[in-house]
């Protein structure tokens, strides 16, 4: 049964390298993943250290472009489904897809419909799915992939954060979206703000999961544009995130 994971946050929380950083556990405990970055940004290849070639937007771009040129026989989704196939970077601990941004205008309604078919059947390939997603939830509407299991809200340690992680609560209410359950990841917490974040999570009656310290050598690393893939075993934050990950049942 594969199991499929979100990740979301408001921009500068650090959840691209949360992220990066569950999939660095999963590849360890020798899990078949299939990572997406869902982001328009997309961050996630550099994290990961990985180089980015195409993405399903340019796929999207060109079965839009393309489908009125096609024989009205052939079957659409098939061709569409074997493009997909084509970008996917197969890496040795982890195969990766980059859902980029689309250029050009157009409606993509037709697009959206092929790949949540083709995204159906292609998860269940894989033991764990990981999304890093952009800020927001349109994205969950649109349900390109239908039903996830976990959704994890990472915020930083201010009051302004975990009121954002409450209202993305809120919002995947309202849009009765296929979400199981709903944690927040407290980012780049600190000796002096663990206990306050705790507390204020409590209040808004938020599942906090874990609260990842602030780490000099994602600092580093971040600095000098490196991966966070290999991050010694050291690290504090790695630590922490092998515990969530022992959390999720991962």
């Amino acid at each position: 049964m594969t199991k499929v994971i979100a990740v979301t946050g408001k921009g500068g929380t650090g959840k691209t390298a949360i992220t990066a950083l569950l999939i660095r556990h999963l590849a360890r405990c020798n899990k078949e993943i299939l990572a997406i970055d869902a982001d328009p940004d997309t961050n996630l290849p550099e994290t990961l250290g990985c180089e980015l070639e195409k993405t399903v937007g340019d796929m999207k771009q060109f079965m839009l472009t393309e489908r009125d040129n096609l024989p009205p026989d052939i079957n659409k989704e098939s061709i569409f489904e074997s493009k997909i196939y084509e970008i996917i970077n197969e890496m040795p601990d982890y195969d990766l897809l980059v859902m980029g941004r689309p250029e050009g205008s157009g409606c993509y309604c037709y697009v959206n419909n092929l790949l949540r078919g083709i995204m159906d059947r292609f998860v269940t390939n894989y033991d764990v799915v990981i999304l890093d997603t952009e800020a927001g939830l349109e994205h969950f509407s649109r349900k390109i992939i239908r039903d996830v299991d976990d959704l994890l809200v990472v915020t930083d340690g201010s009051r302004r954060g975990l009121r954002t992680a409450e209202r993305i609560r809120e919002l995947t209410e309202e849009l009765e979206t296929n979400i199981r359950n709903i944690y927040v990841i407290a980012n780049k917490v600190t000796d002096t703000n663990r206990e306050k974040i705790a507390n204020l999570a409590r209040e808004l009656d938020l599942k906090l999961i874990g609260t990842v310290p602030v780490d000099r050598m994602i600092e580093e690393r971040d600095l000098a544009g490196d991966p966070l893939f290999d991050l010694p075993e050291d690290s504090i934050a790695v630590q922490e995130v092998e515990r969530i990950a022992k959390e999720l049942g991962l």
